[in-house]
């Protein structure tokens, strides 16, 4: 009996899941062509305008164009920003409009659900950060010195907030809060995370002490490190942290299905 009760279950799991991924995959105007266009933006303004006016960056004994510094910057700033929006999308939508019922009176125990709609949002923020990857590439040329820390740092941010996302989606009471989260939390930080700068240009002080805070700076750090072979920070201590706190975040998703935060009344 428990074999079959665990193999529906999986089998919800793995229903759910692609449920989820088309459901983005189907609608590409939304999905791929905003941060198409967007960065193709960042890269022309940024990159090629500024870049020549900005020259080399100089970071732990490297010289690149401007331009190659910003992209891995750019790369996780889509990939989580659509990690997070997706399931916190896929969560509220379902809340919304109350299907999300039918998900917690199936078979499924609750980690797999969240599983399911975690790895959906992942699977959106990877795919988006490989777009912007390739579409730097036809604005400058660079390679994956480290692509074992490259794939793990982008698995785990992903994941990490695709699980803050659930949160989000748990949380939110209507649209504007969707979007407010999206634009006033996750992007700011981003911006003050390392993407258009070195760590050694801040002046020392509170406003260095600040960034240190700021769990973007290790996030940008760690994915220029597989792209670019160089950092600013250890990027093994910085893959340890982010691991762990995605698995922190991920056990709170799971103890607020299992206590019905935000989905029952």
């Amino acid at each position: 009996m428990s074999g079959e009760t665990d193999t529906s279950g999986l089998t919800g799991f793995v229903t759910l899941t692609r449920r989820e991924i088309l459901r983005f995959l189907r609608r590409p105007r939304n999905t791929f062509v905003p941060p198409f266009v967007t960065n193709v933006l960042y890269f022309s303004v940024f990159g090629v305008i500024l870049g020549n006016r900005v020259g080399m960056m100089k970071f732990d004994g490297q010289s690149v164009p401007y331009i190659v510094f910003i992209l891995p910057g750019l790369v996780v700033l889509g990939a989580i920003s659509n990690a997070f929006e997706n399931s916190c999308f896929s969560i509220f939508h379902g809340r919304w409009n109350r299907y999300i019922e039918e998900t917690l009176t199936s078979p499924m125990s609750y980690s797999r659900m969240v599983a399911s709609y975690i790895v959906s949002g992942a699977t959106r923020g990877l795919l988006v950060g490989a777009l912007i990857a390739v579409l730097g590439a036809f604005f400058t040329s660079v390679g994956v010195a480290r692509p074992f820390y490259l794939v793990a740092f982008a698995l785990v941010i992903t994941l990490l907030f695709s699980s803050f996302g659930v949160v989000g989606g748990l949380w939110a009471d209507d649209w504007d809060n969707l979007t407010m989260m999206n634009q006033f939390i996750v992007r700011p930080l981003v911006f003050f995370g390392g993407v258009f700068y070195t760590l050694d240009s801040l002046p020392s002080g509170i406003y260095r002490d600040l960034t240190m805070l700021n769990p973007m700076v290790y996030m940008v750090d760690g994915v220029r490190y597989g792209f670019l072979g160089a950092s600013e920070l250890d990027p093994n201590l910085s893959l340890a942290v982010l691991t762990g706190l995605t698995l922190v975040v991920m056990g709170i998703d799971t103890y607020l299905f299992r206590k019905g935060y935000g989905l029952t009344d």
